[in-house]
């Protein structure tokens, strides 16, 4: 017969046994944030075996410097900033070079909003994942996770006027695709 008990754990303990790099206390933080690790990678990966990449990944560098974890902060926005980093590492591995850098950006006309309230949020995180890499990680970037074109030029190393390109033509696919799907 198994028994299993759930003893209660405070933060502090949790951290310094991953830090003692003890197996159980790993499970513990994998098992918490899982879920909402694995929606982040989700956004920037093109398939979910790609996003399970990042996220395995992401959690090896977790548990490498989980010393350099700062008690006071959020656990949680200090994993999520390792995992994004994660996911751009990948991006750059994987799409060196590969982003177009248009000469003039269009201007996005307002979408469809009576589209867009009939659409679900696994529906969007579906096109968002059928962009192609370059204006993901761009979009994610940006719209998501709140970074400055200046911020997203430096992690990928392109230029401003790029990220702003790829964020345009991201949202421009999107519309398309919305209004595809829904007209």
């Amino acid at each position: 017969m198994d028994v299993s008990l759930h003893l209660s754990v405070d933060e502090p303990d949790l951290i310094a046994a991953c830090v003692r790099q003890e197996r159980w206390a790993q499970q513990r933080v994998y098992e918490e944030y899982y879920g909402k690790m694995m929606s982040v990678c989700l956004r920037y990966a093109s398939l979910e075996d790609e996003a399970l990449d990042m996220l395995h990944e992401g959690f090896i560098k977790v548990f490498r410097y989980i010393s350099r974890y700062k008690p006071g902060t959020s656990l949680q926005a200090w994993i999520r900033t390792i995992v994004v980093n994660t996911c751009i590492d990948h991006y750059r591995r994987n799409n060196r070079r590969r982003t177009d850098d248009l000469d003039q950006i269009q201007t996005l006309s307002n979408g469809d909003t009576s589209a867009l309230d009939m659409i679900s949020a696994e529906e969007i995180l579906t096109l968002v994942r059928e962009l192609s890499p370059a204006y993901r990680m761009v979009f994610n970037l940006y719209i998501l996770e709140g970074y400055s074109h200046k911020e997203i030029a430096e992690m990928l190393d392109i230029t401003e006027s790029t990220s702003r390109s790829n964020l345009v033509k991201a949202r421009l696919k999107l519309q398309d695709a919305i209004k595809k799907k829904w007209h």
